[in-house]
């Protein structure tokens, strides 16, 4: 068996080349592009106009940008991605720029936070643009933290280390701990169970929570207990969605959180818990901005031009500049203090994996920290926080969806495989199963707890038989087998698509709005959302629902997307469609199980879906999930239609 530094030195490659991967795909489709073509494939907004800007958050300059042409055209963009804003103004192409981070895109609108301190003096000279930049940064911090853990030696990480990827078992419960009472009518009894393994360990523990478990509530509440045992915690998850809701949850606990990461890749509701809204609230940022405004002064009085430049006015420059250089190290000195009064007093730190290397935590230390959605977290990133505490806490699932890779080698060599599930393998024992999901009607949930989960999930009385309406089934499969609904082939984008099997979804999901009427869908509020793993898919599904007659006044309860974009939640309805439809039985994309996995469970009284048994069935999988609709009588054959 490789040692941990060996298994880490792997990762390390691992790392580089999906690196290398994804710079390799930044530069096929941004930087060597043509203006164009860029816009034309959605990593360009060009030309773009400016509708206003405004000092948002922290001081910080906020503009607006309107696209002008191409405004249905799908784009590469959204809240929290790095861009460049350039100018073509003065004839040299794109040389003008400044870099910045989307606050949020909507239609064809984005919101765009500047680095820097100033407003560019070309902003106003138009033909401007917006490009996606390379996220260079997130690649440097991971290898930065693995390299550190391979150093490390007779500490902290080291041990934890060796516990996760060597030979060190994972130690006893602290016996102090085993007396711990939680006192939150909140849990039910396997939550409680879960915080109790966490409340009681003392290096490393898994909360596994499947889909409508309550995954969420049982951290918070494990949290709560740890900040008053402990005074303060480290919270992570890999995206900043993940975060946000987590600063929220928190919040609403009454728990005292400080979100660090830059307000642009933070949610409204989050937004006054960031560390730049904190600072501006705080009781000496008076004094702070007064500093600044009197260096900025001062330093534009030693910059000005004189037109007799002797030997005073030298010397009037230098005094000037020195004054400037002792005001900017005051206002730094004072920021410092601010910053670290609003670290000390704070319950829960939040941030994202990449974020918990923050220049503002890099010396400080935590008893405890915890990473959710640690199933869809790439390993190099988990182990930053590792660098930051003495006890580290998983919460998640492994059965659901897989860490983007980019790099196709990277995948195949096991960069996909997290350290949650690595851990959760070695060490079952200390790994919580929520068991009570609230979501789904017990015939939605029976395949996935069969498959994925042992048998071991249990539908809440609440959910357990709810129905969209008494007469109705909860789970319909669709076979298209034999129909000629063969799938195609996107030239440009190589995506699929199926158009037979999107018009004929599209038709049953009428059927079903039909059924219970226009009025009534709207009056109960009933969410529906369409499923399928290929983007060319969604874009034509899209196209269809805008033309029903059925579905356009129901627009804002109907979302259309790819599984990814699902992860998290939850609709009424849910509708699959599965594309696959070829002689060689060749399924691709789907044979990554845990996608399916994640749309089935999205669904809360109803799940339709549909697809070619006959391709599907090369798969062992889709195999068992056909046995389970015909079991069940969820099964019909297109023709029935």
């Amino acid at each position: 068996m490789e040692s941990s530094k060996e298994q880490l030195r792997k990762t390390l490659g691992l790392l580089q080349l999906e690196r290398q991967a994804d710079m390799e795909q930044y530069h096929q489709k941004v930087l060597l592009r043509p203006l164009h073509t860029r816009v034309k494939e959605g990593t360009t907004w060009y030309p773009v106009r400016l509708v206003k800007d405004y000092i948002g958050t922290g001081e910080r300059i906020i503009i607006e940008i309107e696209r002008l042409t191409q405004k249905d055209q799908p784009h590469a963009f959204q809240s929290g991605k790095l861009i460049s804003v350039f100018s073509n103004a003065s004839g040299k192409a794109e040389k003008e720029h400044q870099n910045g981070v989307i606050n949020y895109v909507r239609d064809n609108l984005m919101v765009i936070t500047l680095n820097g301190d100033d407003l560019p003096d070309w902003i106003d000279s138009g033909s401007l643009g917006i490009n996606v930049l390379f996220d260079e940064m997130s690649y440097r911090e991971m290898e930065y933290a693995v390299k550190k853990v391979i150093e490390a030696e007779e500490n902290r990480v080291a041990e934890l280390r060796e516990m996760l990827l060597g030979n060190e078992p994972i130690k006893n419960p602290l016996t102090e701990s085993l007396s711990v009472k939680l006192e939150t009518p909140v849990l039910n009894d396997s939550q409680v169970h879960a915080a109790h393994t966490i409340l009681q360990s003392r290096d490393i523990a898994f909360i596994h929570g499947p889909p409508g478990t309550g995954k969420t509530t049982t951290l918070v509440e494990t949290i709560r207990h740890t900040v008053k045992s402990e005074g303060q915690v480290l919270v992570c998850a890999p995206s900043n969605a993940a975060v946000d809701l987590l600063v929220d949850k928190l919040s609403e606990r009454g728990l005292n959180v400080l979100r660090i990461g830059h307000p642009a890749r933070v949610t409204e509701q989050s937004l006054s818990k960031t560390l730049d809204a904190r600072i501006a609230e705080h009781d000496h940022f008076d004094e702070l901005r007064a500093l600044r405004k009197k260096m900025e002064h001062t330093r534009q009085m030693a910059n000005k031009f004189k037109r007799n430049f002797g030997h005073f006015e030298k010397a009037e420059r230098r005094m000037l500049r020195e004054e400037a250089k002792q005001l900017k190290a005051d206002a730094d000195m004072l920021e410092f203090y601010i910053t670290n009064d609003l670290l000390q007093k704070s319950d829960v730190i939040c941030c994202t994996l990449v974020g918990s290397s923050h220049p503002v935590l890099r010396s400080r230390k935590y008893k405890t920290a915890f990473i959710d959605e640690a199933g869809q977290a790439l390993e190099p990133a988990c182990w930053i926080p590792f660098l930051r505490a003495e006890r580290i806490i998983f919460a998640g699932d492994h059965m659901q969806l897989p860490p983007t890779v980019k790099s196709n080698e990277a995948a195949k060599q096991g960069l996909t495989e997290t350290l949650f599930e690595k851990g959760i393998k070695k060490f079952p024992q200390k790994a919580s199963m929520l068991q009570v999901q609230y979501r789904m009607h017990e015939n939605i949930m029976q395949f996935s707890s069969h498959y994925f989960y042992n048998n071991e999930l249990i539908a809440h009385s609440s959910v357990k038989s709810e129905l969209l309406r008494p007469d109705q089934q909860p789970v319909e499969f669709i076979d298209t087998a034999g129909a000629g609904y063969n799938e195609t082939q996107d030239p440009e984008t190589l995506s699929r698509l199926n158009k037979d099997e999107a018009a004929k979804l599209i038709t049953l999901v009428e059927k079903l709005v039909e059924e219970i009427g226009v009025e009534e869908w709207i009056m109960q509020s009933i969410t529906l959302g369409i499923i399928t793993p290929y983007r060319a898919q969604v874009d034509y599904l899209i196209h269809l629902a805008e033309s029903s007659a059925w579905l356009e006044p129901l627009n804002k309860l109907v979302t259309i997307n790819t599984v990814d974009a699902f992860q998290g939640q939850e609709r009424d309805v849910i509708a699959i469609s599965f594309v696959r439809s070829n002689a060689k039985g060749e399924v691709g994309f789907l044979s990554d199980i845990r996608r399916t996995n994640v749309a089935m469970t999205r669904a809360r009284k109803k799940l339709l879906m549909i697809g070619d048994s006959a391709t599907l069935g090369s798969h062992p999988f889709y195999t068992q999930l056909i046995e389970y609709v015909q079991s069940h009588n969820f099964y019909r054959s297109v023709f029935e239609y």
